[in-house]
C-alpha cells in the first residue's frame, strides 16, 4: 500500500448571498475528483496554471480545507473521517512548506520561539534545554547557522528564510511533506540551493514530498511522478522522465511547448500550442470534458458532453482524453485553424505560437540552471 493515498477528493466551497439569511447559490468546485498514490521516499510532482486547484489539494491533505468528499489515506487511516484532536496529532507526521517565506513566520517570534512552538505542542523534547539541543542539528542539516535563535525573521534572506520554514517542518520528525511553490518566491540562483537541499534531507532522511508548483523545470528535476491538474481534475500523470518525453494530453503538450528550448534551431522548428481564451470559472466548470473549451484538438462527439475517465495507457503513464491516442497517431486533426500562425521553413511542420505566459514573480522563469552548478556560484544564502 502506499503511503498517501487520495480517492476522488473534492473540495467544493460555497457561494453564499444575503445579508441577514444566508443562502447557498452554488459552489466554487477547486478540487473536483482527485485520485493518486505517492509511494514512501518518492516525491510527486503536481503541475498546473494558477487556479487549478493544486494548492487547495494540498491543504485539503492536512484538512486545513474542508474535504466535501473522498479519502485521504495516510498509513492505513482515512484523515478525512478523523475528528479534529486526532487529526491535530496526525499532523506531526504531515508537514508543509509554504510558498511565502517570509508570511509564513511570525515577524514577533525569533527563530527559536517558532520552532519549538510545534515541538512543545506535540511533546518532543524533554525540557527547552533539550528542543534547543534538536534545533540546532536541525538548523545545521538546513545549512543556518546555530547562533542564529534569537534572530527574527526579516533579518534573513529570502533563502534562509525559506530554510527555517524547512526547518519548522523538520523539527517534528515528519513523514512526508507537502510543499507548496517552495522555491517560487525565490532567485534563481537560491531556487538551485533550496532544491538540492530538499533532495539531500529526502536522502538521508528518507522523506517523502509532494510538491505542488508551476514552474516544469523544478517539477522535472526534483520529481519521480508528476500530475498535471486542470480546472480541480487530474488529466495526466507519468513518470517524470515519459511524461517530459512523450506528453499525451493536449494540455501537457501546450504547457510543455511553452517551456523555452536553449538551442534557437529547436526552438525555432518545435511545434508549440495557443490556447486560446482563459481558464474557465471554477464556479461554472464546463461539461464534458474541462478541457474542450481550449482544446485544438477538441471534437463534438465526445469532449462537450462526457467527461472522460483518467485511464493507464502503459508504464504508469495514466491520461484523461477520449482522443489521447487519435492525436499521437495523426488521426484527429487540429479543429481551431486560428491557431496556425506561421510555418517555418519549406517542408516543415506548422508552427503553433505558444500562449504568452502568465506575468510571474521574479526568480519563477521556466528554466532554471543547472540545480548543483547553480548552487555552487551562488552567494550563500
Amino acid at each position: 500500500m502506499s503511503l498517501l493515498e487520495l480517492d476522488d477528493v473534492k473540495v467544493h466551497f460555497p457561494v453564499k448571498k444575503g445579508l441577514v439569511f444566508d443562502r447557498t447559490v452554488g459552489h466554487v468546485y477547486a478540487v473536483d475528483g482527485i485520485s493518486l498514490s505517492v509511494e514512501a521516499g518518492q516525491t510527486y510532482g503536481l503541475v498546473g496554471e494558477s487556479g487549478c486547484g493544486k494548492t487547495t489539494l494540498g491543504r485539503a491533505v492536512l484538512r486545513l480545507v474542508d474535504i466535501t468528499a473522498g479519502g485521504v489515506v495516510f498509513d492505513g487511516t482515512d484523515l478525512a473521517k478523523l475528528p479534529d484532536e486526532e487529526m491535530r496529532r496526525y499532523r506531526r507526521r504531515l508537514q508543509m512548506v509554504f510558498q511565502d517565506p517570509l508570511g509564513s513566520l511570525n515577524p514577533r517570534q525569533n527563530i527559536e520561539s517558532i520552532l519549538s512552538e510545534g515541538m512543545a505542542a506535540h511533546g518532543i523534547g524533554t525540557d527547552r534545554a533539550d528542543r534547543r539541543e534538536k534545533i540546532k542539528a536541525i538548523l545545521a542539516k538546513v545549512g543556518l547557522p546555530t547562533n542564529s535563535l534569537s534572530r527574527y525573521p526579516h533579518e534573513f534572506s529570502g533563502g534562509q528564510r525559506q530554510r527555517i520554514g524547512i526547518a519548522r517542518a523538520l523539527v517534528l520528525e515528519p513523514d512526508v511533506i507537502i510543499c507548496d511553490e517552495p522555491v517560487s518566491a525565490l532567485d534563481v540562483s537560491i531556487q538551485a540551493q533550496v532544491i538540492n537541499l530538499l533532495e539531500e534531507l529526502q536522502e538521508s532522511l528518507g522523506l517523502t514530498y509532494l510538491v505542488i508548483a508551476h514552474d516544469l523545470a523544478v517539477v522535472r528535476h526534483i520529481s519521480d511522478v508528476i500530475g498535471v491538474m486542470y480546472l480541480g481534475s487530474l488529466v495526466e500523470e507519468a513518470p517524470s522522465d515519459a511524461l517530459y518525453a512523450e506528453p499525451k494530453h493536449p494540455y501537457t503538450k501546450a504547457l510543455m511547448s511553452a517551456v523555452p528550448v536553449p538551442d534557437p534551431e529547436v526552438e525555432d522548428r518545435r511545434e508549440r500550442i495557443l490556447l486560446q481564451g482563459d481558464l474557465p470559472s471554477p464556479a461554472n466548470p464546463p461539461a464534458g470534458c474541462r478541457f474542450h473549451t481550449r482544446c485544438p484538438w477538441a471534437q463534438d462527439t465526445l469532449c462537450a458532453t462526457e467527461r472522460p475517465v483518467l485511464t493507464d495507457v502503459g508504464g504508469g503513464h495514466k491520461v484523461a482524453c477520449h482522443f489521447a491516442a487519435e492525436i499521437e497517431a495523426g488521426t484527429v486533426g487540429l479543429n481551431r485553424p486560428i491557431g496556425i500562425e506561421a510555418v517555418v521553413g519549406e517542408g516543415t511542420p506548422p508552427l503553433v505560437e505558444a500562449a504568452e505566459p502568465a506575468d510571474e514573480p521574479a526568480g519563477e522563469s521556466g528554466a532554471v540552471p543547472a540545480p548543483r552548478e547553480a548552487a555552487e556560484k551562488a552567494d550563500t544564502v
